[in-house]
């Protein structure tokens, strides 16, 4: 039965290994992180240990995303394959916990199944950041079948086996804090060991894990409080109190009925009277009879509060993030739900003559409708545009949304298209500085580098501890000649993050610009510590090292080696490539292979419509050919 529901599980999820990354969160975790890039070293090792990166402290976690840079680069199929291993353990890992506690095939196969295929639950695979989720449930799974372990036959190094497993869960993802609640419910219900030891020695006995959550939750405030969690001020305590309510009710709405799932809910600042009654009578009247039927149906209410108590951490009481819920938090609550709608269900049929026929066709409906929505919702998550687009049209005065999709406009060239896009956020949020950095930096790259500045300025303002926002205003002032200003933002980024290596490469090229190419070079070479696999910061200091008229920055031999180290990082080299190693060449005196290389590079610049480049080569060229080095200065912008 397991590996029915493994192979189902990953033929279902299979196409997300054609899925690209996205622009929410992946960059954070992989694309724009050089730490992670450089998979498994001592240096990352240490950093994810010691990082509060992304305001989050879950080091695990990095180590799985460097594990895969390692083995699959920046192939985003390899790490959206990764995700879906996990994703399918974790089904199998459920189906033999429940089989373990309760003895009930079938109903644990059907809970496994539609915890495998609930389309809520596409989010938290799909989504390559969301890595955390799927690591951290693995190994809470791990630690609740330790625990029932222990609990069936009292062997103790199970139950530390658990608390292994436990900490390891954490330092994938804090969410799960209330794994020991959960481990009480398990000995009310299926354990029962509630029927012999009291409650009080119970919850004594997992004095280890409650300590692992206190410490956990410590960890957790430190590193999202600086840049994550919102004030009282900016979401006072009766939204939270008012939002903790509906989303409770919503996330049981889309259990039953999942349509029009997004990637991002936005948080709304009035609720209507009528959504919070509905919401409180539903919850309150569950919770009744829930209670009521605790000696009769236990399981009611024991997955009835594994679901309450699983989803307080991200119920938004402490508001983390401006989203009112969540598909990727109901990725572990919903065991519980599952676990009282298959048990109740199978009890109830046994009351009927027919009862087995009817809940053998029951569970194929509702299985098959899980699969073709699950399917439908993976379409969504195949490239940011399509996620986006989908985001739209499912809520509503979502600036996130706008802004995400910009981005995805803008990287495909469709600049005015992002533009409005851009505007559309800011109008909905004018405090998300995002929205405004983004707009400045298209503004920059279409060349209008005085509209860019209000924007790029503004969004410094809103956020003055992000190095990549006085980055890019940097960049703006670079652009407008004003070095001095230019100099100052750089310098204020590299102090904000010490591995942020774009500040040092630009604070390189302002100095350049200046004449003054002696500085310039060591902040070349720290950008390259830092970043080291940044093929077009590579092909930069090699020119520069090639071509510079000033003989004590001039290196022919270093340039061939990052103009080298370039071209094998991009695969099929552009023209600017080689031609960046035919300069190197001929520095240090290899005229043939230049000639060779920069008749290629010539080539290739023809053929990809660059007359000017190829002109520019083809001069080159010549003089190679009769051993004649280039000695124009680089140029310096």
């Amino acid at each position: 039965m397991g590996l029915a529901l493994a192979l189902v599980t990953l033929l279902v999820y299979l196409p997300v290994t054609h899925d690209r990354f996205v622009n929410y969160d992946d960059d954070d975790y992989v694309t724009a992180n050089p730490v992670v890039q450089k998979g498994l070293t001592w240096a990352g090792i240490k950093w994810a240990f010691t990082s509060f990166h992304a305001s989050n402290w879950h080091p695990l976690t990095w180590l799985s995303h460097m594990a895969d840079c390692e083995l699959f680069r920046l192939n985003p199929g390899g790490h959206h394959f990764v995700n879906l291993l996990f994703h399918t353990a974790n089904t199998v890992l459920l189906f033999m916990l429940l089989l373990r506690m309760t003895g009930a095939l079938w109903p644990g196969a059907i809970i496994a199944a539609l915890f495998a295929w609930h389309p809520l639950h596409v989010e938290s695979v799909a989504w390559i950041s969301e890595r955390k989720d799927v690591l951290s449930t693995f190994f809470a799974l791990l630690a609740l079948l330790s625990y029932a372990v222990y609990a069936k036959g009292n062997r103790r190094r199970f139950f530390w086996l658990a608390l292994l497993f436990f900490a390891l869960s954490l330092m994938s993802k804090p969410m799960l804090v209330t794994l020991p609640f959960v481990l009480l419910l398990l000995d009310y219900w299926p354990l029962q060991r509630m029927r012999t030891i009291p409650l009080r020695q119970l919850a004594v006995e997992k004095w280890p894990f409650f300590l692992l959550t206190a410490l956990s939750c410590v960890v957790t405030f430190l590193a999202q409080r600086a840049a994550a969690v919102a004030s009282l001020k900016k979401v006072s305590v009766s939204l939270r109190l008012e939002n903790a309510l509906t989303a409770y009710a919503s996330y049981l709405q889309k259990t039953i009925w999942p349509t029009k799932l997004a990637v991002f809910y936005p948080l709304q600042k009035n609720i209507s009277w009528i959504a919070l009654l509905a919401a409180a009578v539903i919850l309150i009247l569950i919770s009744v009879i829930a209670w009521r039927a605790r000696r009769q149906k236990p399981c009611l209410l024991m997955g009835w509060l594994w679901f309450l108590g699983t989803l307080v951490p991200v119920i938004g009481l402490v508001q983390v993030g401006d989203q009112a819920m969540a598909d990727r938090y109901s990725y572990f609550p919903l065991i519980g739900i599952f676990i009282v709608l298959t048990f109740l269900i199978a009890d109830w049929t046994k009351k009927f003559r027919f009862g087995k026929i009817a809940a053998v066709a029951a569970a194929i409906l509702i299985l098959g409708a899980c699969l073709a929505l699950t399917e439908n919702q993976l379409r969504y998550w195949h490239d940011s545009e399509s996620l986006f687009t989908h985001d739209l049209a499912v809520t509503q005065n979502n600036a996130l949304a706008h802004l995400n999709l910009g981005s995805a406009l803008q990287e495909e060239g469709k600049s005015a298209e992002a533009l409005a896009q851009y505007h559309e956020a800011l109008e909905l949020d004018p405090q998300r500085f995002e929205a405004d950095n983004n707009l400045g930096k298209l503004l920059f790259e279409m060349n209008q580098p005085e509209a860019a500045l209000g924007y790029c300025l503004k969004a410094v303002q809103l956020n003055p501890r992000r190095a990549s926002l006085h980055d890019s205003l940097g960049l703006v002032l670079f652009k407008l000649n004003r070095f001095d200003e230019a100099l100052g933002q750089f310098s204020e980024a590299a102090q904000l993050d010490a591995s942020y290596a774009p500040a040092r490469f630009q604070t390189g090229k302002v100095l350049l610009k200046l004449g003054r190419d002696a500085e310039a070079i060591p902040y070349f070479h720290e950008a390259l510590r830092l970043d080291p696999e940044n093929y077009q910061m590579l092909i930069y200091v090699a020119r520069v090292l090639a071509s510079d008229k000033n003989s004590q920055v001039r290196n022919g031999t270093e340039a061939l080696a990052l103009a080298d180290k370039a071209n094998s990082l991009i695969g099929n080299a552009p023209a600017v490539g080689l031609d960046t190693t035919a300069m190197a060449c001929a520095e240090i005196g290899r005229f043939e292979d230049a000639a060779q290389r920069e008749q290629a590079a010539v080539k290739l610049a023809a053929a990809a419509g660059q007359k000017e480049d190829a002109t520019l080569m083809q001069q080159r060229w010549q003089l190679y050919k009769k051993h004649q080095p280039w000695r124009e200065s680089f140029q310096k912008n």
